[in-house]
C-alpha cells in the first residue's frame, strides 16, 4: 500500500494557472512534487521532518508552504478553487468544534495579590458544582 500523496494530472492542470510566475532568481523545483509533499505532511498531521524522501528536501517543503502562506498565494489558490463551484463532494473543509461549560475557563486572574487569592479561595469553593 502506498501512503504518499499525489497531485493527478487533472488537479495539478487546474492549479498550475494559479501558482506565481513572477520567481527570480533560480527556477523553483517541480512544483507537483512539492506541492504534493506539502499535501501529504498537511493531510497526514505529520512533522515537516517526517515527510518521505519522494517529496524531495523537506526544507523545501517547509520554506515553500512558509514563504507561499505569507504571501498569500495558498489563500489565493484556495478562494479560486471553492469559487469554481462543483458538486459539494468535491469542496470539503474539515473542522472540529468542542463545546465547554461556562466555567471551564476558570476564574478571572486579577493583577493583584488579593485578586489571586480570591481566585485559589474560588477554585477551592467548587464554583462550578455540575
Amino acid at each position: 500500500m502506498n501512503d504518499t500523496f499525489w497531485l493527478s494530472d487533472q488537479q495539478f492542470r487546474r492549479l498550475q494557472p494559479l501558482l506565481p510566475t513572477d520567481t527570480r532568481g533560480v527556477a523553483r523545483v517541480d512544483d507537483r512534487r512539492v506541492i504534493s509533499g506539502i499535501v501529504h505532511v498537511l493531510k497526514t498531521g505529520g512533522r515537516w521532518v517526517d515527510a518521505p524522501k519522494i517529496y524531495g528536501p523537506k526544507k523545501t517543503l517547509y520554506n515553500r508552504y512558509v514563504r507561499w502562506a505569507a504571501k498569500g498565494i495558498w489563500a489565493d489558490i484556495f478562494h479560486a478553487l471553492a469559487s469554481a463551484g462543483g458538486p459539494p463532494e468535491d469542496v470539503l473543509i474539515d473542522s472540529s468544534a468542542v463545546k465547554a461549560h461556562r466555567c471551564a475557563s476558570g476564574g478571572k486572574k486579577g493583577s493583584s495579590p488579593g485578586d489571586r487569592a480570591l481566585t485559589r479561595w474560588t477554585y477551592n469553593q467548587d464554583p462550578c458544582p455540575h
